[in-house]
């Protein structure tokens, strides 16, 4: 696995092997990220003992700033992380692309920054200046702290979890910003419009949502929903980057619901994931979709 890490800067947070792209044969179970100084190894299915203290061995040696290997096994009952070498570190602060983010370590499934959406916010940031954005299925805020980066106006930050949001707070105070120009909204985004219409329209959307959360989100039925409201919630001209997590669906079911539902906006980019996000099959992993709302005149 080693041979296929080619990472040499680990001042920034990043995936070092991304094997749940089934691009190497036998490690689709595996992936291997760095939160500094913390080298995380999720697995997807049980692996030997003594292939799991190799490679947190062989990993350790790999990365000098490395003061501690965990692993998180997807595979068990609650997703527990267990420490494998070095320090017991439940919690860092990391770096990327100069802004800087909590990570939380054996409290929850997901450590609270994405790094396959990288690129994502990259482009928020750079198209953020003077523009009012609404973040939609926020989670921790890690959109809205690159946002604020690029000088946004304001940041509107949707999200039914309340304690998700106040992680998204504590992002926001690590970097020192203003948070009058930051508003967390704790509701849910179907039963929420006239709250969301309050502070727009926007000029910006973005819509993350997770494929499957029981009880609030189903993206095959509820997709349509938010693009739906695209017209009351979106300036002409503005944009909306509409993400896709799902295995199962490509690109292309974006694009169907969008001309099912508001074809007034029209395609623009598509944004990848970093080049360690390799996939055997294309489609299968992250999609981001950036389109421009442009109503015709009436």
């Amino acid at each position: 696995m080693l041979s296929y890490i080619s990472a040499t800067d680990f001042s920034q947070c990043q995936r070092l092997f991304h094997g749940r792209g089934h691009a190497y044969p036998n490690l689709a179970h595996v992936n291997v990220d760095w939160f500094a100084p913390v080298i995380l190894i999720t697995l997807y299915q049980e692996v030997a003992q003594d292939w799991l203290e190799s490679l947190a061995q062989e990993l350790k040696e790999r990365v000098p700033p490395c003061r501690s290997v965990q692993v998180q096994f997807r595979c068990r009952k609650f997703a527990p992380t267990q420490v494998l070498l070095g320090e017991a570190i439940e919690q860092t602060v990391v770096e990327e692309q100069g802004q800087k983010y909590n990570i939380s370590f054996a409290k929850a499934q997901n450590s609270g920054l994405f790094l396959d959406m990288r690129n994502g916010r990259q482009w928020l940031k750079a198209n953020a200046k003077n523009k009012n954005i609404l973040n939609l299925f926020a989670y921790t805020c890690p959109f809205s702290v690159a946002a604020i980066a690029g000088d946004a106006q304001q940041v509107v930050n949707i999200d039914i979890s309340k304690s998700s949001l106040s992680k998204g707070r504590e992002n926001h105070r690590l970097n020192n910003h203003p948070l009058d120009k930051v508003r967390f909204e704790g509701v849910d985004i179907f039963k929420s419009n006239s709250r969301i219409k309050k502070y727009g329209p926007y000029d910006v959307i973005i819509s993350d949502p997770p494929t499957l959360q029981f009880g609030s989100v189903n993206i095959v039925k509820d997709y349509a929903k938010i693009i739906k409201k695209v017209p009351q919630w979106l300036k002409p001209g503005g944009q909306i980057m509409l993400c896709l997590n799902s295995p199962d669906l490509t690109e292309e079911f974006i694009h169907e619901q969008v001309q099912l539902h508001c074809p007034e906006c029209q395609f623009e980019q598509q944004i990848f994931p970093p080049e360690v996000f390799k996939e055997a099959h294309p489609g299968k992993g992250l999609k981001v979709l950036i389109f421009t709302y442009l109503p015709k005149p009436e």
